[in-house]
């Protein structure tokens, strides 16, 4: 029998076990999947559902059936010994494979400022993560939080705070405006109204320049660039993800140069026995950073691995799409919003308050594609212009919008 380990838990992973059981049918992969966390793979897309007050169990993805599987937790990876075929965890277990799957994902990014490891500072990437904020949320004395990063993240998890745990947020984000990759300052603008409405305080265009520590060298708030100070219980950082490719420093793989275990189409790394799926694999050079294309390049290296490959989706990094899910808030980026030029058609629609509703759409110099959209208050059309990225329209453009 041939031995697959696995190094991380994570989505991805958990989809490669589910994708490889479902296609070896002579059963001939043996499997160990080594996580670092204390739990076993979950929705980790759901983590601000946890921040709402969901259960712990609600956000368990489903059980791996022990057929063939053994799933590690609390295990860390510290070196690949390509030469042995065998995986060194932290603490000196030597693990022998035949396929080696790296799915080791992202890491959350914390600033390199004064004050930003100081107590009451958190990041956001894990179920204990968030697990974490919200108990310091629950028990803050001021009911006050700063959250860096004007991104989808950083919203939601705002959101979360004010309307489920009953904390005062501030949002702090060094772009000119809010969800600066997805969408333009017309919109941006229309939904700083609108959450500065719901009781978010934001600071867009201001960078952070330290935390501030109190007399017990936990942190009291931060300082912004402008001198402005703004008092926290708990500051937390949802400003981007780093991929963890440190194991190719240990095996001689090569990194692309934005960070990410570096593979072809096939996610295979020059090693052959050595693959990368998910936030931690670079294709071509290139992270996808969402759930869907790590699910695509599971269900192809399970396919490589079984010699049984039911063609998945295309493996090219899909067009970007993001919904940000907030009561009474309907906002989405599809494709590039910033890919103007060459000729582009770009039409614009805008309606005032009291409901206000705004979208732009980026066409081709013939007006006949749809490249790219930007929508806040048209919830119906989401689904529809999504499916029309990259094709060619059935019908007037602002006839979509309805």
């Amino acid at each position: 029998m041939n031995r697959l380990l696995v190094i991380g838990y994570g989505m991805t992973a958990h989809r490669l076990v589910e994708e490889v059981r479902s296609r070896d049918r002579g059963n001939r992969w043996r499997i160990t999947v080594l996580g670092e966390e204390r739990h076993e793979a979950y929705n980790r897309i759901a983590l601000t559902d946890r921040l709402r007050g969901v259960r712990e169990a609600d956000l368990k993805l489903r059980g791996q059936d022990d057929r063939g599987i053994q799933v590690r937790t609390r295990t860390r990876a510290a070196a690949i010994d390509r030469r042995a075929h065998e995986v060194v965890t932290a603490e000196g277990e030597r693990l022998p494979y035949d396929a080696l799957v790296l799915a080791t994902g992202a890491a959350p990014a914390r600033p390199p400022l004064p004050g930003a490891e100081l107590r009451g500072c958190y990041v956001y990437r894990t179920l204990d993560d968030v697990n974490a904020i919200r108990r310091a949320a629950e028990t803050a004395p001021g009911k006050r939080a700063v959250i860096v990063g004007g991104g989808l993240l950083g919203l939601e998890t705002a959101e979360a705070l004010r309307r489920h745990l009953g904390v005062r947020p501030h949002v702090v984000e060094a772009a000119r405006h809010l969800m600066p990759a997805q969408l333009d300052p017309a919109a941006a603008e229309l939904l700083a109204t609108g959450l500065g409405r719901r009781g978010i305080h934001l600071h867009a265009g201001l960078p952070l320049r330290s935390v501030d520590a109190g007399p017990d060298g936990a942190a009291t708030g931060v300082t912004l660039a402008d001198e402005t100070r703004l008092r926290a219980d708990l500051v937390v950082f949802t400003a981007g993800t780093r991929p963890r490719d440190d194991l190719a420093a240990t095996a001689d793989l090569p990194r692309a140069d934005r960070g990410g275990y570096l593979v072809d189409e096939d996610c295979r790394t020059p090693d052959p026995a050595i693959w990368a799926i998910g936030d931690c694999a670079a294709i071509h050079g290139r992270r996808t950073g969402t759930v869907a294309p790590g699910h695509h390049m599971a269900a192809t290296v399970a396919g490589h691995l079984t010699g049984n490959p039911t063609p998945p989706p295309p493996l090219s990094p899909a067009e970007p799409s993001t919904v940000l899910k907030l009561p009474g808030v309907e906002v989405a980026s599809m494709g590039d919003p910033h890919a103007a030029g060459d000729g582009t058609i770009e039409l614009t629609y805008a309606h005032p308050a009291p409901a206000p509703r705004y979208a732009k759409l980026i066409l081709d110099p013939e007006a006949n594609t749809l490249r790219a959209a930007i929508l806040l208050g048209h919830p119906t059309a989401y689904p529809r212009l999504h499916a029309l990225i990259g094709r060619e329209l059935p019908s007037p453009a602002e006839q979509l919008l309805t």
